[in-house]
């Protein structure tokens, strides 16, 4: 991630193609095959309010460029996740190329999409399999045309046309022009799942080439001529204002008053992060900054369980679940606790900016590239026809980089000093002004009927809300209930509630958002249901899923690669969890070993059912990659605030594993259909929490009901 490469300037135009456009050039002709606007993904459906001036438009294109290889838009983030891939594969296999000729490129920004909410793969994979038919239909036609032949007795390998009867032979390339002029068919014949030679496979990932040797583009490493640098310091508590605009620093170039922080110009990156810190700004005191302790905001939330109105209407409300839970056989009531957790990836914040009087120019790494530009049109004026974004790849996202607080703040330092910069955070500026993960008070009740199964099930879940505080949703809505409202086991009486926790700590979309917080609690008291009835946990949960073959199939392939009808060796604690989550079917059996001071996960088995693996590699690697980011969270992941200040600042006191702390990870992939397509990029970070938790209980008979396991590990300010 060096300052050394430098990235060339394109037009916000440049791959504007209308749904069938050809652009001829001395190394490229392209075809393009445009898709649709509603093919776009939606983060969330409350994301659906997006920032004011933002594109609309088509999400992708494919282009045949006249060395016959073939390059494929990308209209969403890459972050590590794949999608970019994925996507690829998709088209790829239905325009029959060879995957070492396929390349990605970021499309026009009115043909990108939010990425987020593991959407890409599974609102996505029809959509650009569909345009690769269409054009491979329109080249094939255009080959028998030229042949005067009737295009079904027409193959088509390697991106190559072949003419069995004589054996002629005709590149893509060779008939993009003519094919330019054809109508692509609105419904094209696709390849039978049986013919699929790329998808399906473990292709190798587009982006890993570059970022092996060192050649790929994330947004810290963007360089453009004649720029500066910034960075910034942010007001140390939260709600607080800069007065005044402080004196420029010794071997700074400029101060720039950003609200709630200053922008710091120098003649490179640590210069001006040194002069950040050491800058003497005045800040206001909010009135309120005395109560934003944790201490209060649990109170809060305590207040809120017991009498908070939720939102209306009601998440989830079928049958009587009060009546029903009062008249059971059997009771289970909890009440679990999560604390606010820091993204903690490894590129900071950062974006690059010029701005001149006719023209905004932003390279970010960011999920949503389009929300840049109306970002960029509302700070300079300027119509989204003369802002140009250009998104690179993400060193990690997570839900963080769908915001535009970092974005925002570069644009603006460079419309002040009036030169291309690059602005980027020091990673105590990242981790103590971050978008937490809410905290959240989350009471399950379960009514049990005399066999075990739930006659009432009820969740009712207090916190802060990243959507109401981005104004997409009002006061009285609802928010992080996923995972709760849609659990697979079935409740004739069955009551979500949320309740709305309005604070000004801030708080944002973090990976596996409402999924991995109502898991924990879900997870967790299903397995005290299973003791309160004297049940193994796996047979219980065999007991409350019957019926439902996708669901058993999970979590009994999870169960029997760890070995669960076998005793774990003495010392050896054995947990499970189940999850129901962006369309995925995920389990997990572990293994953990614990001293009063540490919790060590030693195996954790992984059985998850995406419906279809597109890239089987790619589902495995991010399943390894949640496991442990939640792993990390489960035990040390807190933030905690003292008068509006944040605790967390850097990886001395932001506990993650370390590589030699990572359990042995075994994934089984369960395919059920493409009609069960479901997402990956976060389906294994809610498991971690309870299966931890279940074997913790299992092992030395306590309930850990209050995230993380333990909270002052790695909390120096070392």
């Amino acid at each position: 991630m060096s300052d050394e490469t430098t990235i060339p300037s394109r037009s916000i135009s440049e791959f504007g193609f209308s749904r069938r456009a050809f652009m001829g050039g001395a190394t490229t002709t392209v075809l393009a095959f445009v898709l649709e606007a509603s093919s776009a993904p939606k983060f969330a459906p409350a994301l659906a309010s997006e920032p004011v001036g933002t594109p609309s438009g088509t999400t992708g294109f494919i282009g045949i460029n006249t060395d016959n290889t073939v390059t494929i838009a990308f209209g969403g983030g890459e972050m590590g996740q794949g999608s970019m891939t994925g996507l690829a594969q998709c088209a790829a296999e239905e325009l029959q190329v060879a995957w070492s000729k396929v390349a990605t490129e970021a499309p026009a920004i009115s043909q990108t999409y939010v990425t987020g909410g593991s959407s890409a793969i599974r609102t996505q994979l029809q959509s650009m399999r569909v345009i690769g038919a269409q054009a491979r239909s329109v080249l094939v036609q255009a080959a028998a045309n030229r042949w005067g032949v009737d295009p079904s007795t027409l193959t088509v390998t390697n991106g190559t046309i072949v003419n069995p009867a004589g054996g002629a032979t005709l590149r893509y390339a060779e008939v993009a022009a003519a094919a330019g002029a054809l109508t692509p068919p609105t419904n094209p014949p696709l390849l039978d799942q049986s013919k699929f030679k790329i998808l399906g496979t473990k292709a190798q990932r587009i982006d890993i080439p570059s970022k092996t040797d060192g050649s790929a583009i994330y947004g810290i490493d963007v360089v453009v001529p004649g720029m500066v640098f910034a960075s910034v310091k942010h007001a140390p508590t939260v709600g607080a204002t800069l007065v005044g605009t402080p004196a420029t620093p010794a071997g700074a170039l400029a101060v720039v008053p950003l609200g709630n922080a200053v922008g710091v110009v120098a003649k490179d990156t640590w210069s001006a992060i040194q002069a950040a810190r050491s800058i003497n700004a005045t800040w206001t005191t909010p009135a309120n900054a005395s109560q934003l302790n944790s201490a209060n905001l649990l109170a809060q939330a305590q207040t809120l369980m017991a009498s908070g109105t939720p939102g209306s209407p009601l998440t989830l409300n079928t049958g009587d679940a009060n009546g029903a839970y009062a008249a059971a056989a059997h009771k289970v009531e909890a009440t679990y606790q999560l604390p606010l957790v820091p993204h903690i990836y490894m590129e900071v914040c950062n974006c690059t900016a010029s701005v001149t009087a006719t023209s905004c120019e932003v390279w970010a790494p960011t999920q949503a590239p389009a929300w840049v530009a109306g970002t960029a049109a509302a700070i300079t004026g300027l119509p989204l026809a003369s802002i140009t974004v250009h998104p690179t790849l993400m060193g990690g996202g997570l839900g963080r980089k769908i915001d535009m607080d970092y974005v925002a703040q570069a644009i603006t330092i460079a419309k002040v000093v009036g030169k291309p910069v690059k602005m980027v955070w020091s990673r105590e500026e990242d981790m103590g002004h971050d978008q937490y993960r809410p905290s959240a008070l989350i009471r399950v009740r379960f009514g049990l009927a005399s066999d075990g199964t739930l006659s009432s099930y009820g969740v009712r879940h207090v916190s802060p809300s990243p959507l109401y505080q981005r104004g997409f949703m009002g006061a009285t809505g609802n928010d992080n209930t996923d995972g709760a409202a849609d659990v697979s086991y079935p409740a004739s009486n069955a009551l979500v509630e949320y309740v709305l926790q309005d604070t000004p700590i801030p708080v944002g979309f973090w990976r596996s958002v409402g999924v991995g917080m109502n898991c924990f609690a879900i997870e967790s008291a299903i397995d005290e249901a299973a003791k309160a009835m004297g049940a193994d946990p796996v047979t219980y949960r065999r007991l409350l899923l019957a019926g439902k073959t996708r669901e058993l199939a999970v979590l009994n392939q999870a169960a029997s690669m760890i070995g669960w009808t076998t005793a774990p060796a003495s010392g050896v604690g054995r947990g499970i969890a189940f999850s129901n989550g962006f369309g995925s079917l995920a389990a997990l059996a572990v293994e953990i070993k614990s001293t009063a001071t540490s919790i060590s996960v030693t195996k954790a088995c992984v059985a998850v059912d995406v419906g279809f693996a597109v890239n089987p590699d790619q589902i495995e690697a991010q399943i390894q990659g949640g496991l442990i980011q939640g792993i990390s969270a489960a035990l040390w992941g807190q933030t905690t605030f003292t008068n509006g200040v944040a605790s967390s600042r850097n990886f001395s006191n932001s506990r993650v594993l370390k590589m030699s702390e990572v359990p042995a990870i075994t994934v089984g992939i369960i395919e059920s259909g493409m009609n069960n397509l479901g997402g990956v990029g976060e389906v294994g970070v809610p498991l971690a929490a309870p299966a931890i938790a279940n074997a913790y209980a299992s092992l030395t008979g306590n309930r850990v009901r209050t995230l993380p396991f333990f909270p002052g590990a790695g909390m120096s300010d070392g």
